[in-house]
């Protein structure tokens, strides 16, 4: 029976390719990376040969069927269609790998080696088998929104959006080069489905008391204990917490110094990562942050890590390693509190106290300063006194809420009159 476009798109990949077969000697194979590929098998001069029309969706049924009729008229005159593709043949400096591998190769100086690998291997995954071989002035908006759109069908909005992107810009690096006239990535609107922003779950403050008291009563590893408790004191993100050393903290001057970048750990996924930010965060330490430390060095002084993995002092813990603590004193950590939740949370305290600016709490909360011109003059210490003042509240608020709530604004009027 001859394919239809939804029996190829049902084609699943197996331990094995397999063939699918249209009619006319024209038939798809389907790897078992999945990748679909278009072959037309023919006979000429008494020998069995094939020629390959490319992939699919990039290239579509009606298209492959009418690139196999105009073969069978060569053939039909006596011409060997693979004369034909090899006057079709691409120039290599023209393909568009050729072209997206001199775009990144001139953005490295730009990028740092994480960064460019991660989009390095996202084009070999994602774009090259499909346009790869392709010459990219041949390429229109309707092969990339087929390449696109297969991505995001797959579930992955991110990657697709993320492929989108890359598109565009080695579109518009051929553009520069002369290469094309025209950017054929600008008409890809409404491709990727919308990603819907994920904010962490955290806990309404009043469930604090709660929290601290689940907290209390963890039956694991000690140390994990300790992280979680110290997550919630300075409230940082999970990666600028868990790959902390030892050498970034002055303990006697309360200061914990992330820095804008970290030596990496060979086989450890991320592990240059230091403040998000990518500028080096102050983190005033409270009385209560500084006792757990000391009572974590206890633990694990003899690792450059603060919190070593469970089995290597050499490698940090697990980035899983908070969250699955929340979820065996029992929250879901998709829908009730995450560690990155612990943010959110001491976020809110802070503003319904009323004591401390906007801003102070922003630079403390390590977010991104929106205005450009500003970004570039605000500094790591800005507001620093007011942020000692602040994390040593927080702290405090945290003892007072083991006895049960009370509304951060409250506690803010006592603190004032003590």
């Amino acid at each position: 029976m001859a394919l239809t476009d939804s029996k190829i798109r049902a084609a699943k990949p197996f331990a094995k390719s397999y063939k699918l077969t249209d009619s006319q000697g024209l038939y798809l194979t389907v790897s078992t990376s999945g990748s679909k590929l278009w072959y037309f098998r023919y006979f000429f001069g008494g020998k069995e040969s094939r020629l390959a029309f490319g992939p699919y969706p990039q290239i579509m049924l009606a298209e492959a069927r009418e690139k196999r009729d105009a073969a069978r008229k060569l053939l039909a005159s006596r011409v060997n269609p693979s004369q034909l593709r090899k006057s079709e043949t691409v120039d290599a400096s023209r393909t568009f790998q050729f072209i997206a591998t001199a775009w990144h190769t001139s953005c490295l100086k730009l990028w740092s080696e994480n960064h460019a690998d991660k989009i390095l291997t996202c084009l070999k995954r994602y774009v090259f088998p499909d346009i790869g071989a392709m010459d990219i002035a041949k390429i229109e908006t309707r092969h990339l929104a087929q390449l696109v759109k297969a991505i995001d069908d797959k579930g992955v909005h991110d990657v697709a959006g993320r492929v989108r992107q890359h598109l565009t810009k080695i579109m518009r690096h051929a553009v520069q080069q002369g290469i094309i006239k025209y950017n054929p990535a600008y008409d890809l609107d409404g491709v990727v489905t919308p990603v819907v922003t994920q904010h962490h779950p955290a806990l309404p403050l009043k469930r604090l008391p709660e929290l601290l008291e689940k907290m209390d009563g963890y039956k694991g590893r000690e140390l994990t204990r300790l992280a979680l408790e110290l997550n919630l004191h300075v409230f940082l993100r999970s990666s600028e917490l868990r790959l902390a050393r030892w050498d970034e903290f002055n303990l006697k001057a309360h200061i914990w110094t992330v820095p804008a970048k970290r030596e990496a750990v060979k086989g450890v996924r991320f592990s240059e990562r230091g403040a998000k930010m990518k500028d080096e965060h102050l983190v005033p330490l409270s009385a209560q942050a500084v006792e757990l430390l000391k009572r974590i060095k206890a633990i694990t002084g003899e690792s450059v890590f603060v919190f070593p993995g469970a089995h290597s002092l050499e490698k940090p813990m697990s980035e899983n390693t908070i969250n699955k603590a929340l979820r065996v004193i029992g929250y879901d950590t998709k829908a009730e509190v995450c560690g990155h939740g612990f943010r959110t949370m001491a976020c809110s305290a802070l503003n319904e106290s009323g004591l401390w600016s906007k801003d102070a709490i922003e630079r403390q909360m390590s977010h991104k300063e929106r205005n450009g011109v500003r970004a570039a003059y605000v500094h790591k210490a800005e507001h620093l006194e007011a942020r000692i003042e602040m994390m040593q509240w927080w702290s405090d608020y945290l003892d007072v809420s083991r006895e049960g709530y009370v509304a951060p604004y409250i506690y803010a009027r006592q603190h004032k009159a003590a």
